[in-house]
Formats: structure tokens, sequence, C-alpha cells
């Protein structure tokens, strides 16, 4: 790129006042905005965010889908025009810093989609749980056998090129979000790759780890995506 890329962040939020205005602190200065989603909050996340320099808009629909979709509305409803979106989560499970050598392999043009790789040497113990583990390991093992995929893992901590982004047609609305964006990147042949980054204990409860209906529901939705992209044509 012949100027400075434009990196619009999209951050799902559901009760993370605790958290927010630190993963906001320690985002990158190349960032051109920062949305925050607030998921029908209940502690004042939204107020936390805006007080901390961030756009906050509001998804009452509860859904990781939900507020993601309802992100990348703001930035087409506002002309925002980013060259990257970036996905990541509130809780300040993700470290922010990671952004810039994420979008680096987009900005040079090699690639379309990264993906932080949550890899088991640079995790905190116990920031994943063994339903996540597990789950996790089962996707990217189906995507593999079905896709010739290389993914490792489905983090959320993520950076698309916009126009990639606008083309993948993002339907999933709860759990399924980012297998889907990662499967239909397989189907549309973007040039993908991951990168390690550390991960560690979010601050407070997991909205899906942290329950088993939560837990049950993630799973369903990760492996019906999965299944229904292998009869596609």
């Amino acid at each position: 790129m012949s100027r400075p890329p434009r990196i619009v962040v999209i951050i799902p939020a559901f009760n993370e006042a605790e958290s927010i205005a630190l993963v906001l602190r320690e985002i990158p200065a190349e960032v051109s905005h920062t949305i925050v989603v607030d998921n029908g909050s209940t502690d004042g996340t939204g107020e936390v965010a805006a007080k901390a320099g961030a756009i906050v808009v509001r998804e009452n629909q509860k859904g990781y889908g939900y507020a993601c979709l309802k992100g990348m509305r703001y930035i087409s409803d506002h002309s925002l025009a980013p060259d990257i979106v970036v996905f990541l989560d509130g809780d300040y499970s993700d470290y922010p810093e990671y952004l810039t050598p994420l979008v680096a392999p987009i900005i040079s043009g090699a690639k379309d989609l990264m993906v932080g790789a949550r890899v088991a040497n640079l995790r905190e113990a116990g920031a994943m749980t063994f339903p996540q583990r597990f789950g996790n390991s089962l996707a990217t093992f189906l995507m593999r056998v079905f896709f010739g995929s290389r993914f490792t893992d489905l983090g959320p901590f993520r950076a698309i090129r916009y126009e990639s982004l606008r083309k993948l047609n993002m339907e999933d609305k709860t759990y399924g979000w980012t297998v889907e964006m990662q499967l239909k990147a397989l189907k549309k042949g973007l040039r993908y790759g991951e990168i390690p980054v550390p991960y560690r204990n979010r601050i407070g409860v997991s909205k899906v780890s942290g329950t088993v209906k939560g837990a049950i529901f993630a799973g369903v939705k990760i492996l019906g995506w999965i299944f229904k992209y292998s009869l596609k044509k």
C-alpha cells in the first residue's frame, strides 16, 4: 500500500466493564477506529468504552455474530472504508499489541486473512478449558480432512482484508462466526495464514466456555458449519 493502511477494530462485548478499558488502552496507534459493540451489557460496558475513546454501538440481540455484524454495518453506514478489519475480544484474553504482526502479511499483500493461533506454549494455564481445546482440535482436524485446511485454531483474534470480508457474506449470528469465516475463506480461495499469539485468562466468566449450555451450543454450531460446507459443491 502506498499510504498507511486504514485499520478498523471491532470488539464484541457483553458485560466487560472490568476489562474493556485495558483492551482499548493497548490497541496500537496505527488503528484508525475502534468500534465496541455493546451486546446488551448491564454493567456499563458501553459507558466505560466510550470514556476510553472507542466508538460504541449497541446490539441488544445477544450473540457474538450479531455483534460482529453490527460492527460491520457501522463501518458501511459511516463510510469508514477500511483496508483491514480486525476482530478481538473485550475480555482482555487477547494481547492487542499483537495486532501489528497480525496485519503485517495483509499490508504486504501476501495474505487476505490472518488468524492469531493460541498455541499451547504461549497460553496461560487455564486460559482455555478442556472443552475449548478438544473442540478446537476436532474442528481444525475436520477442516483439514474435508478441505485441506492448514488452520490450527478458530481463535477470535483475527484480521481480514475488508474487501475480502464483504465478499464472504457473513451470516452466522452466534457461536459459528469464526468457523464460518474460515470455511468461506477456504471455499473462496483466500490467501490465509496464522501467527502464534499468547493468550491469558480472561477477566470475568466466559459466556461460551464458562457454561455447559454455551459449550454445547458452540460445539454444535461449529460442527454444523463444517458438515454443511463439506456437502457443498
